[in-house]
């Protein structure tokens, strides 16, 4: 009866185990599979809208799109972010890991005794024994919490990732819009050329000109078209950059209006130290290395503490003939040989690691955040000197215009002074790019927007899936 009752206690004990079990779900990824889904992404999906609804307040895709909005298609479709929260949910997975307890043992003999007569007494002698592993020295709690700052920096490589999307996707945004202007400038140029180009031909045919100009004004018109043609294919290409940016295929663009009314303001000047402040409060990247440090520091800390042996607590059960018979052992490891020297100084030099690579790298901010506000600035004051010039030219063009319809001037003359202001557009346009992209730069340093206008810092998940299953977490 006895026998029957421990062989129950046994089996209780392994069903229960059992049914604590986690079970392997399959999720299998075929190339076929995640095709389809890329291809399947568009700015107008469902599961995009109610995206935009619980994180942004917007009941529809806008009309046109603009840096923020395309920003937030960025956070939801971009690859780089899925990657950085898995590499998160790794780390969030580590926090069980170091959280759990060890598990007891469970031990079943069955002895025999040979030298008692069968016919007396029965000789088997069953035996259990249980051994209970007691952590010592805090070991479980600086598990956790260096479990814990890794996560943390985990979390925050998430928005690191996620303002690497924004700069990427800033660019291209400034490409495009770049490559527009000058696209639009260049046709306006060829109008006016190709006018210089027919008065001159015409005069040449009379002698009123001479051949090397008519040859000049030929050569400046084809140069023209070229960099329109240049411009035009630029502008294609930026097309599929800007689908690249945002993680969807070229075919999710067909039909969307995009706005750069944002790119005509000019930067916003941000005083030295509101910029220092800015990079100190934003740079997740700096957070993120603080998290490590503080990872090392509890990994020191938890080596420190395995110089404490821990202890294993024993009892034993045996029923010997018809005796029951208990017995409590207590066992630990003696540190005689070994007081975990090794990797306390192991662990030591890593932590000194940590720290020197959050000093390099807090030194490098500090680099770039000065490197680039000169740029931005030297950048700001060539835009306003062209901007400047331009409207200087602006006024002559106009008064060109009133002494050509008052007959002071020639038609040539005027188409000149339409050429050179042309010109001067398309200079102003190229500083004003170098201004936003030293801007661009200086937010990259800071990461955060110097018009003070915030931006998705939460990023939530996009569960994996066929695009008609996905929604928003």
């Amino acid at each position: 009866m006895k026998k029957a009752t421990i062989g129950l206690v046994i089996l209780g004990l392994g069903l229960a185990a059992g049914a604590g079990c986690v079970r392997y779900m399959p999720r299998p990824v075929t190339a076929a599979a995640t095709l389809d889904d890329f291809e399947a992404r568009r700015l107008d999906s469902p599961e995009f809208v109610d995206f935009l609804k619980k994180n942004a307040r917007l009941e529809r895709p806008p009309a046109a799109w603009d840096l923020a909005a395309l920003t937030l298609a960025a956070l939801y479709y971009h690859p780089d972010l899925d990657v950085a929260r898995s590499q998160w949910a790794t780390a969030e997975a580590g926090r069980i890991t170091a959280g759990e307890r060890p598990n007891p043992t469970l031990g079943v003999l069955m002895g025999y005794n040979a030298t008692s007569p069968v016919s007396e007494v029965r000789p088997w002698i069953p035996e259990s024994a249980l051994e209970i592993p007691i952590e010592t020295a805090g070991k479980r709690g600086y598990r956790i919490a260096q479990a814990q700052n890794l996560s943390e920096a985990a979390r925050l490589n998430i928005l690191s990732a996620a303002w690497g999307v924004r700069s990427r996707l800033r660019q291209v945004y400034l490409d495009l819009y770049a490559a527009r202007e000058a696209e639009a400038l260049l046709g306006r140029l060829q109008e006016a050329q190709a006018e210089n180009v027919r008065i001159l031909e015409a005069q040449l045919a009379v002698g009123e000109a001479s051949p090397s100009d008519a040859t000049q004004a030929r050569l400046a018109l084809a140069s023209s078209r070229l960099a329109a043609l240049d411009a035009a294919q630029q502008s294609a290409q930026t097309r599929v950059r800007l689908a690249d940016a945002l993680g969807v295929p070229a075919a999710a663009l067909d039909g969307v209006a995009l706005s750069f009314d944002g790119l005509l303001r000019p930067p916003a000047d941000t005083p030295a130290n509101e910029i220092r402040r800015k990079a100190l409060v934003n740079r997740t990247d700096i957070l993120s290395a603080l998290a490590a440090y503080a990872a090392e520091d509890s990994a020191l800390r938890l080596e420190l503490a395995k110089q404490y042996p821990d202890l294993s607590l024993g009892p034993n059960f045996q029923l010997d003939q018809t005796d029951i018979k208990w017995t409590l052992g207590l066992s630990l490891i003696l540190p005689l040989l070994n007081r975990n020297k090794g990797p306390i100084a192991e662990a030591e030099a890593r932590r000194a690691e940590a720290a020197a690579r959050f000093q390099a790298l807090q030194a490098k901010v500090l680099g770039e955040i000065e490197s680039a506000s000169a740029a931005a600035r030297l950048a700001g004051e060539k835009a306003k000197t062209a901007d400047d010039l331009w409207r200087s030219l602006q006024k002559q063009e106009a008064t060109a215009a009133a002494r050509y319809g008052l007959g002071d001037i020639s038609k040539l003359e005027l188409i000149g002074m339409r050429i050179e202001l042309v010109a001067g557009e398309l200079a102003r346009l190229e500083a004003r790019i170098k201004a936003r992209q030293a801007a661009g730069e200086l937010e990259d340093a800071v990461q955060s927007p110097l018009d003070g206008r915030g931006w998705v810092l939460k990023t939530p998940g996009r569960p994996a899936g066929p695009a008609k299953e996905r929604k928003d977490e």
